[in-house]
């Protein structure tokens, strides 16, 4: 693969790592919304993979999240204990456990998204004026069109 640096503008440059700290920032600022029985970021990002992927048995979440077998089982089983998610035996292998959300762990997975949403919305609206907003609507889809290139 050649090096395609030189052929990069000094504006593009500043675009990408303008917009590498800027999204940083808000997905840690994100990340410390307190909602009430919060959830580990470990738990969390469990919830959110098995509400995108579906079921999973512990040790592919383990290896999905880049974590030990040992702690991912001690998350399933706080998960489980809260109500969040489920285990149920492999159709194609009676030997594996799965892992699935409950009804009650894909409501609070939409809940703290909402929450999170809700102060974004409002957070943008006391700080940006109209066209600042619809420049951050524009701004984000050129970079969702970027994202998915």
């Amino acid at each position: 693969m050649s090096e395609q640096h030189d052929e990069v503008s000094e504006s593009a440059e500043r675009a990408a790592r303008d917009a590498w700290v800027a999204v940083g920032r808000l997905v840690r600022r994100l990340r410390e919304l307190a909602v009430e029985g919060d959830l580990s970021a470990g738990q969390a990002s469990v919830l959110v993979r098995l509400a995108k992927h579906g079921a999973a048995s512990a040790s592919d979440l383990a290896a999905a999240e880049r974590v030990r077998p040992q702690s991912m089982a001690k998350m399933v089983m706080a998960l489980e204990d809260a109500g969040l998610v489920e285990r149920h035996p492999d159709p194609e292998d009676r030997r594996r456990q799965l892992v699935s959300l409950t009804a009650l762990g894909l409501e609070r997975r939409l809940g703290d998204r909402r929450a999170r949403e809700a102060w974004l919305a409002r957070t943008l609206q006391e700080r940006c004026t109209e066209q600042q907003l619809h420049t951050i609507i524009e701004a984000m889809a050129l970079l969702d069109e970027v994202a998915q290139s």
